[in-house]
């Protein structure tokens, strides 16, 4: 069998199925197995999340990961790095990283396929993919035939480290729909407006939530020099369509009309900007009070205006004016429509012997470790079926 591509998901595909006997070559275009599981967690590789279930996933089908996701968990993983002795931690919510380097996992994987005999053949691209009768795959190191065919090959976020539509293309060569891909877990940028509004702010970062439509993240926000970043963003972005809102709240947890309210009743001279400095960085709370012209003493507010300045912070309408796109996407959100391919194994309906995993598949995780759980979930699945 072959594996096109040696990311998370191929490469615990090839274990998988190396462990039960088949003879595996895997095929990775580029000099380096695992370019994206290296550049991961800053280097540290957020590997998986010990909270991972399928609401934490997007796709048409928001059912489909369940069964991979029962059949290989994160606990499972975990196993296999205490195993090889890799020291980790976890940081937030779940999120559990390598204490040293992200290569400890990469050198890992890399064992593992070695001790169930699969070939790795990298700097090794892919020209062309057919069947007359098996599978007939052609590259700069000569051509393969096979009966089974796994493609990993990832999505189309950070091309710098080498990701490319090829698994896109080998889906539509062979019939199989594509669930518009777009760029997921990615900064959104300010329109002109709000980009002469917030100048100046970049670099500033507060506890926000953020909403799109019904999903809702509470974590941090950060300003930049073209727009919204941090988790909080980051997580909505995958949820966020061209010309719609998303809705934050700078100040969660708290009430601001009440505070300001009760702070009016005690009579100081105190102006709202100063309270609102308490609840947020300085420079932030000053520039929200330029835009929206409060300059007055506290006590010189009325109820309107206090209940104006209060939703303007906690139902801030953000309106983005795109993402940065793809090269600074984390993951894609998108691909080989799930409705084309087995739950339990990741092969195609209509293409006995093809098989999806991984990133190209139309399953999205979300921010903290969930996109890798999702590769080894999915790898594991076609690995015990192929």
């Amino acid at each position: 069998m072959l594996v096109i591509g040696a990311g998370a998901a191929g490469l615990m595909c090839a274990i998988e199925a190396g462990k039960r006997g088949r003879r595996v070559v895997v095929l990775e275009h580029k000099r380096e197995i695992g370019k994206k599981i290296l550049i991961s967690g800053g280097g540290r590789s957020n590997f998986t999340n010990l909270h991972t279930r399928a609401e934490n996933f997007l796709s048409d089908n928001p059912h489909f990961a369940k069964s991979a996701l029962a059949r290989y968990t994160p606990r499972d993983f975990i196993d296999l790095v205490e195993h090889y002795r890799i020291p980790y931690h976890e940081k937030t919510l779940g999120q559990l990283f390598c204490d040293r380097s992200a290569s400890d996992i990469v050198e890992m994987l890399a064992t593992e396929c070695q001790r169930a005999g699969v070939r790795i053949e990298t700097a090794c691209p892919v020209a062309n993919v057919s069947k007359p009768d098996r599978f007939h795959v052609e590259t700069s190191a000569g051509a393969w035939d096979t009966d089974s065919l796994v493609i990993a090959t990832g999505g189309l976020s950070i091309p710098k480290i080498g990701a490319t539509s090829f698994g896109y293309e080998v889906a539509r060569q062979f019939g199989l729909a594509i669930v518009e891909c777009r760029p997921a877990l990615v900064p959104l940028t300010f329109t002109r407006k709000d980009q002469s509004n917030y100048d100046g702010l970049a670099g500033i970062s507060t506890e926000a939530i953020a909403s799109c439509g019904t999903a809702r993240f509470r974590e941090k926000l950060l300003f930049t020099h073209r727009g919204l970043s941090g988790p909080a963003i980051l997580q909505a972005s995958s949820y966020w369509r061209s010309g719609t809102s998303l809705e934050i709240d700078l100040l969660p947890g708290k009430d601001l009309a009440t505070m300001l309210r009760a702070q009016r009743t005690r009579g100081d001279a105190i102006e709202a900007r100063t309270l609102l400095a308490r609840l947020l960085p300085k420079r932030l709370a000053d520039r929200w009070m330029e835009l929206h012209n409060q300059s007055k003493p506290l006590a010189m507010l009325g109820d309107r205006e206090i209940e104006t300045l209060a939703a303007s912070l906690h139902r801030w309408q953000f309106t983005p004016a795109g993402t940065e796109g793809f090269d600074k996407a984390e993951v894609t959100a998108g691909g080989v429509a799930t409705s084309e391919l087995s739950s339990k194994s990741m092969e195609a309906a209509k293409v006995p012997g093809l098989y999806f995993i991984g990133e190209v598949v139309d399953v999205t995780g979300h921010l903290g470790g969930f996109n890798f759980q999702w590769a080894w979930a999915s790898g594991y699945s076609a690995g015990q079926a192929v």
